[in-house]
């Protein structure tokens, strides 16, 4: 096992910031490690890297404790934290030596290793420039290189792309990827579209509890429904929502009006029914006409927004009519 986690707290003064979380990660995973603001992300990478002694529990890195042997974690742990630590004075080859003596490497392999570094990471031809001068990009890759500069087993980044323009974001993923060939990697980020086209599993944390944690695919499996379904209707209709909430495994139910002449209704169902018959069938009772019917599976986005919004927990607890009568009345 490479990172075993078991109940750890981490507390700032009475306020519990992870709350007895449990996971492991095993050689080779890509993890993604996610939650809003304030969920309790980045504390819980700063225990995993020996940055921050746990209030309670155990965090064992390839069996060493971080407690008892700190040193040996931070020999076999790369950390890229949301602050990139660079010095903006230093060129690029500079900085990347002063690390590397930083990190305790022989003088005689310090070539070696940098060589390698700079190939894996990209950054050849940005290495005489003064940091201060490079792109956000660059500078990010440089970041990633000095966490890897001591060839660690594990690789920690909070939130790498953070501030990249789209094309910078595709470079970083790009070379994510290449380093698994290596490394176990845990990342964590905002852009949930990076998760689905990195990661191998997701864990999604809020209000310091663990409330998913799966493989990327499969992580819609941890809220009520994974299927939405969208339905047109022709027409403004009243009272839209009271026709149809009553109809056997619908988990919620969303109104908008489109215009005066069109409906539309998101529907997430309870897990594994296709309400599509039902719907079609109610519709037809109210000889309501139906203009489009479109069933999709939740992405990684909506189980997100599912899982970590303050009235919907990962129990399985329906979110019911209130907010679709609501925003029903609001909109006839």
């Amino acid at each position: 096992m490479m990172i075993d986690v078991k109940d750890l707290v981490k507390c700032y003064g009475t306020e519990q910031a992870v709350a007895g979380i449990s996971f492991s990660v095993t050689p080779g995973e890509i993890v993604g490690f996610l939650g809003p603001n304030g969920a309790g992300k980045t504390t819980t990478l700063r225990v995993l890297t020996g940055y921050l002694a746990p209030t309670s529990g155990q965090v064992n890195i390839l069996n060493y404790n971080i407690e008892k042997n700190p040193i040996e974690v931070k020999k076999r742990i790369g950390y890229l934290p949301e602050s990139n630590p660079l010095y903006y004075e230093m060129n690029v080859l500079d900085y990347l030596m002063f690390i590397a003596e930083l990190r305790g490497i022989e003088k005689e392999n310090i070539k070696n290793r940098l060589s390698d570094i700079i190939y894996l990471c990209g950054i050849k031809d940005v290495l005489s420039k003064n940091i201060s001068n490079l792109s956000k990009g660059y500078k990010q890759r440089v970041g990633i290189a000095q966490a890897m500069i001591h060839n660690p087993d594990i690789l920690i980044m909070d939130e790498p792309t953070s501030g990249l323009d789209p094309n910078q974001i595709i470079e970083i993923r790009d070379l994510i990827k290449n380093l698994r060939k290596e490394k176990t990697i845990i990342l964590s980020t905002h852009i949930l579209s990076e998760v689905q086209a990195t990661c191998d599993r997701v864990i999604i944390i809020n209000k310091g509890k663990i409330v998913a944690d799966g493989k990327t695919g499969e992580i819609n499996k941890f809220v009520t429904g994974n299927e939405e379904l969208t339905v047109k209707l022709k027409g403004g209709i009243e009272n839209t929502a009271e026709i149809f909430l009553d109809i056997h495994g619908i988990s919620e139910l969303n109104v908008k009006s489109i215009s005066h002449a069109l409906t539309e209704i998101k529907i997430i169902s309870k897990q594994g029914i296709d309400l599509r018959e039902k719907v079609f069938n109610r519709a037809v009772e109210r000889k309501l006409v139906i203009l489009e019917q479109t069933r999709t599976i939740l992405s990684l986005e909506d189980v997100f927004r599912m899982l970590t919004q303050d009235d919907v927990t990962h129990s399985g607890k329906e979110k019911v009519s209130k907010k679709a009568e609501k925003n029903n009345d609001s909109e006839i």
